[in-house]
């Protein structure tokens, strides 16, 4: 954030995972919010994700270029409105190459995915892992809107050891190589904590992928 008595420092939380505070300026943050209420009308718009076991994720979804849901991709929102999913736009793949060149020094990946979570104040995410991609490219992390608590954890389970990162608006976080695999969550959400000049009352995530699925052009 401009003006910050003491300004955050590029951080790397484990190997291949680093966090840059502030990637997106002002501006940016603006334009991605609005491309995002866009992409959040129906149709195979903003949804709630049901999960197998009957359960319901609190943050909501919408996704582009593929469409997951629990634990697969689709080309329609099939546990949804069953239409056809959002384009993922040639503008957001240039994003997410410069966010991993820019945290990682190289990108030699297609992005084809976008998983937008909208959390509310009282919307969380367990500890998981991103596992249904066919590809161990770098997953990329933007942050709209309030800060959170975002937790990075180990590779082998969804205990301890793990790091509490505070993820705010236009925070880049990217984890790939070793950290791939890695399971991670937002155990709490910080109502208010967002920029009242962006204009967003909640948290914003877009998570962009590589899906290394057949049919990807």
């Amino acid at each position: 954030m401009d003006g910050e008595l003491f300004p955050r420092e590029r951080a790397n939380i484990a190997p291949g995972a680093v966090h840059v505070p502030g990637w997106l300026d002002a501006d940016r943050q603006r334009e991605l919010l609005a491309a995002c209420r866009e992409w959040a009308r129906p149709p195979a718009g903003l949804r709630t994700v049901r999960t197998p076991g009957g359960g319901t994720m609190t943050a909501r979804q919408v996704c582009l270029g593929w469409h997951w849901y629990p634990y697969a991709y689709a080309r329609t929102v099939v546990d949804g409105d069953g239409a056809p999913v959002k384009p993922f736009p040639a503008w957001l793949g240039e994003l997410g190459r410069r966010a991993v060149t820019d945290a990682l020094g190289t990108a030699d990946a297609a992005y084809d995915i976008a998983l937008i979570n909208f959390y509310d104040g009282d919307a969380r995410m367990g500890m998981h892992r991103d596992a249904d991609e066919k590809s161990d490219a770098p997953v990329v992390s933007l942050s709209l809107g309030d800060s959170c608590v975002f937790r990075f954890g180990n590779t082998e389970n969804r205990s301890r050891p793990w790091t509490d990162v505070e993820l705010r608006s236009g925070d880049l976080f990217v984890f790939g190589g070793p950290s791939r695999p890695a399971y991670h969550g937002v155990p709490r959400v910080l109502p208010g904590t967002g920029p009242y000049e962006l204009g967003l009352t909640g948290r914003l995530n877009v998570t962009l992928r590589v899906s290394g699925l057949p049919g990807t052009t």
